[in-house]
């Protein structure tokens, strides 16, 4: 991802639109690339969509940065760009951020973690302590 593509994303976390959250659920979901037209199949299982709606909701995720595409023929073939989890600690991350006391916020989260959430977050830190850089 370019430099632009990661501050667009960043400026655009605060959160997708109800359509914007579908399609990048379904192709968050798919294992491949998949066009408008593929898009607009699946969706049109659970509601009524023009294939321009859907196109214009592609192309915008994409000019956000949330998506990559590559032209094959004259179709877009659209992947995402980076994870859903990746998607999720970007909008903690804002909501931390936006909380007025980071710290506080984060021990109220982990007041309530489960015992294997904070297991995870235990052996994360130790692994980022060995590092000295956050695990992939």
């Amino acid at each position: 991802m370019s430099g632009q593509q990661a501050r667009q994303r960043e400026a655009a976390v605060q959160g997708f639109g109800d359509l914007e959250s579908v399609v990048m659920d379904r192709l968050w979901s798919w294992d491949h690339t998949a066009t408008v037209r593929q898009v607009l199949e699946d969706l049109t299982t659970e509601r009524r969509l023009a294939y321009t709606t859907v196109m214009t909701v592609l192309d915008n995720l994409y000019r956000k940065g949330w998506l990559t595409r590559e032209l094959d023929g004259k179709a877009y073939q659209y992947r995402p760009a980076s994870s859903r989890q990746d998607y999720s600690a970007e909008l903690m991350r804002q909501v931390l951020a936006g909380s007025g006391d980071e710290v506080a916020t984060l021990l109220r989260f982990v007041d309530h973690m489960t015992d294997e959430e904070a297991a995870a977050v235990r052996d994360a830190l130790r692994g980022r302590r060995r590092t000295g850089r956050p695990e992939s």
